[in-house]
């Protein structure tokens, strides 16, 4: 009986993470070992910066928000309180976009949540 081998299969799998190196530099497209410990921690740091980048945007928005809130006079903190006693329920992404896009929206807003404040 002839010896079998795993070559197609080692072969292939090799392949496999070797396309998922392609774009790094040097050794780590192009040496099997070199590429896989690159590959691994490419794929732990996506995984992480999925995460931090909702953390950032959310940030970004409450930067944007405080700014606007402040041209008109009201700290962030005191415009959301007076929001949520309102009972307006916009989420930050969508009150930043009012306060770039429409800054009289933002100003009625504003005096909404003044009122509630009292």
């Amino acid at each position: 009986m002839s010896r079998a081998t795993n070559a197609p299969a080692s072969r292939e799998r090799r392949r496999r993470r070797l396309e998922l190196a392609r774009g790094f530099r040097g050794n780590r497209s192009k040496t099997f070992r070199v590429a896989t410990e690159a590959v691994d921690r490419a794929m732990v740091m996506a995984t992480e910066h999925r995460k931090l980048r909702k953390r950032d945007f959310r940030s970004l928005w409450i930067v944007r928000i405080n700014a606007a809130a402040r041209a008109n006079g009201i700290t962030y903190s005191r415009f959301m309180e007076g929001l949520t006693k309102a009972g307006i329920k916009l989420n930050r992404k969508m009150l930043s976009e009012i306060a770039i896009n429409d800054p009289a929206a933002f100003s009625a807003l504003v005096e909404q949540a003044r009122a509630c404040i009292g």
